[in-house]
């Protein structure tokens, strides 16, 4: 059965775009579990992306969308995460390139420079593209510093 729940987590610079697309994600059948922040008085986005970092890692979540202002706040500290290959998305091709290419299971949004309708688009990309695999698997075994 394929897992169709997601991660959500922001600091106070991504919480009305976490706000936003929270409803449209569950509307396109996704179940959306909110690591926080969960107002959009001043918090430090490590401590809600950890959280969603570790939901990804345990497979307790199949995607995360991690928001901050710029995204690389938030993007950093996921990647942090040896289970982890976020990538901070501005467009969606790249959005589709990090799924199609990187296998990436974090979309990283920069909240504050973007629409919320390029944040559905973006998305909806990053959800529903495959991982293409063949060559590009080899170079994703490259990325962590210890390797079995």
């Amino acid at each position: 059965m394929e897992k169709t729940n997601i991660g959500m987590a922001c600091d106070h610079a991504g919480y009305e775009m976490k706000t936003l697309l929270m409803p449209y994600l569950k509307s396109k059948g996704w179940e959306v579990k909110d690591f926080g922040t969960y107002s959009a008085e001043s918090a430090d986005y490590p401590d809600y992306a950890h959280l969603l970092a570790d939901a990804v890692e345990q497979g307790r979540v199949a995607f995360g969308i991690s928001l901050c202002g710029s995204g690389n706040g938030i993007n950093m500290t996921v990647n942090k995460h040896p289970g982890i290959r976020a990538a901070l998305c501005w467009t969606p091709e790249i959005a589709r390139l990090a799924r199609y290419h990187n296998d990436a299971n974090i979309c990283s949004l920069p909240a504050r420079f973007i629409t919320f309708e390029q944040a559905c688009q973006m998305a909806d990309i990053f959800l529903s593209t495959p991982f293409e695999g063949g060559r590009h698997l080899n170079r994703i075994r490259k990325i962590p510093l210890s390797r079995p």
